[in-house]
């Protein structure tokens, strides 16, 4: 017998009997005429033949003599796959989060966070301009309730209402301003 048998050479790999009978079926293992497997000439066949993740899959060496492939061992072989499956994972969640925004369950932050300002500052300065709007409207008003009430002409300075409920607004919106919005 000129190589090593299956079994020998499964425990020179670190792979089991049926990866290295599958490896022989695939062509991936130097074999002599005897049916015989030559080692070193079938570690470096597996290595440019085999899928690496295949490689560092398998707990023992995978390269040729010394593990001329990169890979050192087990301790690799687990920072590799633990590599991947956050690669996997973060890729799913970039997929489910694309398909959220795409049914409008997410929005843009820095969007949402520009358009609850425009509608805060739209408010306040629709509250800021009222006294102006209404406080001629009102005072006329006033002056006419109270003239009927009274019986006597009673007349209701506007520039003084006016600035009655500005201090009244401005105080609201004071108030108000303490709140804070936090979208996150």
């Amino acid at each position: 017998m000129e190589g090593i048998s299956e079994r020998e050479y499964s425990a020179h790999s670190g792979l089991s009997r049926g990866a290295i009978q599958k490896a022989r079926k695939a062509g991936r293992l130097v074999v002599y005429s005897d049916g015989s497997i030559n080692a070193a000439a079938s570690d470096v066949r597996r290595a440019e033949m085999t899928d690496p993740d295949q490689q560092r899959r398998s707990s023992g060496r995978t390269g040729g003599s010394g593990g001329d492939s990169g890979f050192s061992g087990p301790a690799d072989s687990s920072s590799y796959l633990k590599a991947r499956t956050a690669l996997t994972v973060y890729q799913a969640q970039e997929r489910q989060l694309a398909i959220q925004k795409k049914k409008g369950v997410l929005v843009d932050r820095a969007r949402a966070e520009t358009l609850v300002f425009r509608l805060a500052r739209q408010e306040r300065d629709t509250w800021v301009t009222w006294p102006t709007r209404v406080a001629a409207l009102m005072a006329a008003q006033l002056s006419a309730e109270m003239e009927k009430a009274s019986g006597m002409p009673v007349t209701i300075e506007t520039a003084i209402l006016q600035r009655v409920l500005e201090t009244h607004v401005r105080e609201q919106l004071t108030a108000l301003a303490d709140l804070r919005v936090s979208l996150g």
